[in-house]
């Protein structure tokens, strides 16, 4: 699945500071339905009906049918798959309206959070502080540069997303193009590029705004991110300090002298604006999450984009900041939001798709004689890790394997382990599909950097590192589920 997981558009080109690029003409029905969708999957959460679950599902279905329009022949080819999917489903029987709507929900879910982190996206596009900061990071002597940007792509990411790599990749090959020597060129786009990937995948296993905790937590019973976050940032840990040891074992060596390297602009202070973003944003939602008991995930959506919102009045503090919200909350919606029409097409879709699939899958499995129950934990588990980025090799993006894999498992009770241990399996093979496979949106981004394509990034630059990683994952939950 190609643009999978909501990749930046326009990747490869030179982030600024300037508004976003509007599409031919505004789409304010599509961006109203979008939020109206948010706005009812939160609602739905705090207040729970079947009237209120039937509205959300009918609105991911309006939401399908109105991005389907000009949408690119391979997105449109998924719509098609869902709707075969849902006939066969119907075929078959054994309730498939309620498979439907659960799937639509899924769908609706990923549609809302996309929605809600895309707001924070806006925001940082006219924000200095986010430039200075990514700037500072790129410049970094090589002695530092491979973990300044493999943690400053870890906290990017938690802002941007894809487009923490867009950025910092932008002013990485920024920096880079200022060398003379082509042999040192390119051993430090390399090197560069893959810092920014690799700390942005060390964000996937335990970041509340990733799609990887996301879907997890709402496709594995009782899993949650406040109950996951010690584990699964251990497993970051793990992806992080696994590419710093390897880029520094494995340091290229230089046909001539070292060059004399000319000191970074900036200071430490210039990621201030950053740490502090991330300090609001994460307070906040941890001690709503306390006071009421809500998932993460949930309150992601619902204060996202008011942090957004008060970010961008923010930046017009010396004017007319209420009206300048205003008028970027409208250009959101008519234009900036629409135009992730082919992202948020290709992520609804594949949460439909694995969602209905496993159900439909079930029988077959069942029917089969294989119970996965009698396997030992450890076994399943481990699997996991190596499953998910194995299927992204064939064009199966994570939430796509991960909807379709995650309901067919025995349940937490039934293995003897915690549903943590599911979930850390679960983000842990999530993270190396985002390092390995050439359908992903990191490869797509790096590779449109560096001139290579996303295979030669996947298999040639992270092939060695995915496959220590996965083994070192692989011991980690297994060790995990015994302890937890």
């Amino acid at each position: 699945m190609a643009q999978p997981d909501g990749a930046t558009p326009g990747a490869g080109r030179e982030w600024t500071l300037s508004m976003p690029a509007m599409p031919l003409a505004p789409k304010p029905f599509t961006g109203i339905i979008l939020a109206t969708v948010a706005l009812l999957v939160v609602i739905e959460e705090w207040a729970p009906s079947p009237p209120l679950e039937a509205a959300t599902a009918i609105g991911a279905l309006v939401v399908t049918i109105l991005l389907s329009f000009g949408a690119k022949r391979l997105q449109l080819f998924f719509v098609v798959i869902a709707a075969v999917l849902t006939v066969i489903a119907a075929l078959a029987g054994h309730d498939w309206l309620a498979t439907s709507v659960r799937g639509a929900m899924i769908a609706a879910f990923i549609s809302a959070f996309f929605t809600a982190l895309s707001t924070l996206r806006n925001a940082a596009d006219t924000s200095p502080g986010i430039q200075e900061c990514g700037r500072y990071l790129a410049q970094q002597p090589p002695g530092r540069r491979y973990i300044a940007l493999t943690v400053g792509g870890s906290l990017f990411a938690l802002v941007l997303n894809y487009g923490s790599i867009a950025l910092l990749g932008s002013l990485a090959m920024s920096s880079a193009n200022h060398e003379k020597n082509e042999e040192i060129r390119a051993i430090r786009i390399r090197r560069m590029l893959l810092a920014i990937q690799r700390g942005f995948i060390t964000a996937l296993p335990w970041s509340p705004l990733s799609f990887a905790i996301a879907v997890s937590t709402t496709l594995v019973p009782d899993a949650t991110w406040a109950g996951g976050i010690v584990p699964c940032f251990v497993s970051g840990v793990i992806i992080g300090g696994i590419g710093w040891a390897m880029d520094t074992i494995y340091k290229p060596k230089l046909s001539g002298p070292r060059p004399v390297r000319q000191p970074s602009d900036g200071s430490i202070r210039s990621v201030t604006p950053l740490v502090l973003l991330l300090l609001i944003l994460g307070t906040v939602v941890a001690a709503l999450h306390l006071l009421t008991g809500h998932r993460v995930v949930i309150l992601v959506i619902m204060l996202v984009p008011i942090v957004a919102g008060g970010w961008i009045a923010l930046q017009a503090r010396k004017s007319t900041p209420i009206a300048n919200l205003a008028i970027r909350a409208r250009r959101y919606v008519a234009y900036d939001l629409p135009s992730y029409r082919g992202e948020i097409l290709l992520l609804m879709m594949a949460g439909y798709i694995g969602t209905v699939g496993s159900h439909l899958l079930a029988p077959l499995v069942e029917a089969s004689g294989i119970d996965l129950a009698t396997l030992p934990p450890q076994v399943i588990l481990v699997a996991l890790v190596w499953a998910i980025p194995l299927a992204g090799q064939f064009g199966m993006n994570p939430i796509l394997a991960v909807s379709l894999m995650a309901p067919l498992l025995p349940s937490a009770t039934e293995l003897g382990i915690s549903p943590t241990a599911i979930l850390v399996a679960i983000t842990s093979g999530w993270a190396l599909g985002g390092a390995s496979s050439p359908f992903t949106a990191t490869t797509l981004l790096v590779g449109s950097f560096a001139g290579k394509s996303a295979t030669h990034v996947g298999l040639r630059w992270n092939g060695a590192y995915t496959l220590i990683c996965a083994v070192a994952l692989s011991i980690w939950v297994a060790i995990y589920s015994f302890i937890a």
